[in-house]
């Protein structure tokens, strides 16, 4: 007998979280699970598949246990997921062919430049909404294929699958009965036509991806099968699966053109709601699917920033400048006012809107008197000097970004430093919700909404709760300064 709990698995690039809701959208239990990361080259990304489904199922269970509640209780799971990362596996046994090659993965960037070259790139956005880039999905299956032994010949009979890692936990929970993606997420691959809602056929010839390996495409509320009784307790229909930046900007309640929401966590990823129209970026931002619910697909306009709390763990891990990323903005308080230190983190290259996967991390303006608290505050200013930049290009691509109060959700928005500097340089009030969780939470909605035990959208959207509001307090002359430095520093970072 279920109830009105729904389960969200929220599998993101650095852990795997779990969190069970109850009827009210209240977080009655959690489990969060971190794992390995692997960088077997220079701007290579990867992870192991097994790893994450053994964290998804513990963290499961665990936020089961904290709860006190029964799987038998639980309504419907939803999924969210880290977008683009990509896994081929066996059909017959369920196994992985090579490690996850993960969304920061740049092996594929001297393909993507001769595809950019050979003048594929316009087509290409056409289709997708999308630039060409190793980002994406698409080369990054074609490099696996390319390089396990006998790999795409197995591909073109038939013998493997492909998916994203909602479509990988998928299969896992329903033992291999299940072979589906979302919109949102296939929207991410560079191989999914979002005006006619297929694989194109196009697409997969340039990219040498067989048919075969793909996987269904189904609404985000929908049914994606029934987990196994065994994993769980109880078996559990899979009812919501959305990509995890889709997926915050429904549990922002987002759901009207022109609302925006900005996750801050390993990444920064900026969506803004432009509905049933589908706007062409002119400033290199990406056109993509939101959520396609009851067959009616949601347009947004989206820019990626690929390095926004990695910083942070940088200066932990690499630098050991503190202990836990929760001192970071103490320290950078701490910073001389006058300081003019900026950190561009193009560790695995600078996302929109500059698109270039050669660029890589440096630091300017340092003088003998620079030390860590300078550090500490140039790597959270340039998160929000990284959020302007995709400000300015919404902007110059659609009037209805002009008044924009802008939601955030993720890690790093804990910080009022951080988000009041953020607030400062946009120029801009900023939002922060009184769930934070709003990744999982969007997965939830779409999974308890489909199960019939959570409120429709306009009951949802009243429910979401404003926990505190930042508001510009910088001097327009000093904005305008700070923003001039970090431009020059991008310019000086820029390989073309």
């Amino acid at each position: 007998m279920s109830g009105g709990y729904v389960l969200a698995i929220d599998q993101g690039t650095t852990s795997s979280r779990a969190i069970l809701f109850d009827d009210k959208q209240r977080i009655a239990g959690l489990g969060q699970m971190e794992f390995t990361q692997h960088f077997p080259a220079s701007g290579w990304v990867e992870h192991v598949p097994e790893e994450i489904w053994a964290t998804v199922l513990r963290t499961a269970k665990t936020a089961l246990k904290r709860a006190g509640v029964s799987a038998t209780q639980v309504a419907a799971i939803g999924i969210t997921n880290q977008r683009e990362t990509t896994v081929v596996w066996d059909r017959a046994t369920g196994k992985a062919i090579h490690n996850a090659i993960v969304w920061q993965d740049r092996r594929t960037s001297r393909v993507i430049e001769r595809l950019r070259a050979a003048g594929h790139e316009k087509m290409v956005s056409r289709k997708t909404g999308l630039l060409l880039d190793p980002y994406f999905s698409a080369t990054k299956i074609s490099w696996i294929l390319d390089n396990v032994k006998g790999a795409r010949k197995r591909a073109e009979r038939g013998e493997l699958a492909f998916g994203t890692i909602d479509s990988y936990l998928i299969w896992r929970l329903t033992n291999g009965a299940v072979h589906a993606t979302d919109a949102s997420n296939a929207s991410r691959t560079l191989l999914y036509n979002i005006s006619t809602g297929e694989w194109d056929d196009d697409l997969l010839e340039l990219f040498r991806v067989p048919q075969a390996m793909l996987p269904e495409v189904k609404d985000n509320a929908d049914d994606f099968g029934t987990s196994e009784r065994g994993l769980l307790g109880a078996a559990i229909a899979i009812r919501g699966a959305a990509g995890d930046q889709q997926a915050a900007t429904i549990g922002q309640a987002c759901f009207a053109p022109g609302m925006m929401k900005s996750t801050y966590g390993t990444g920064c990823f900026a969506l803004i709601n432009t509905g049933p129209d589908m706007v062409r970026s002119r400033n290199r931002l990406l056109t993509t699917i939101v959520y396609r619910l009851d067959g009616k697909t949601t347009y947004a306009l989206e820019g990626a920033i690929f390095v926004a709390g990695a910083s942070v763990q940088w200066l932990r891990d690499k630098l050991r400048l503190f202990k836990d990323t929760s001192d970071v903005g103490a320290l950078a308080d701490e910073a001389d006012r006058s300081s003019t230190v900026y950190l561009v983190p193009a560790f695995v290259g600078l996302g929109a809107p500059w698109w270039d996967a050669d660029a890589r991390g440096a630091i300017y303006g340092l003088t003998r008197n620079s030390g860590p608290t300078d550090f500490a505050r140039a790597a959270l200013e340039s998160v929000a000097y990284q959020t302007q930049d995709l400000l300015t290009a919404m902007r110059k691509d659609w009037t209805g970004a002009g008044g924009t109060v802008l939601r955030v959700d993720g890690g790093m928005v804990a910080s009022d430093w951080t988000m009041q500097f953020l607030s400062d340089i946009l120029d801009v009030p900023v939002d922060r919700p009184t769930i934070l969780e709003t990744t999982a939470l969007g997965a939830a909605w779409l999974a308890g909404h489909k199960a019939g035990v959570w409120p429709d959208m306009e009951g949802f959207s009243k429910r979401w709760a404003l926990d505190r509001q930042f508001t510009p307090t910088m001097e327009a002359g000093l904005r305008r300064r700070k923003l001039a430095g970090w431009r020059d520093a991008v310019r000086r970072t820029l390989t073309r």
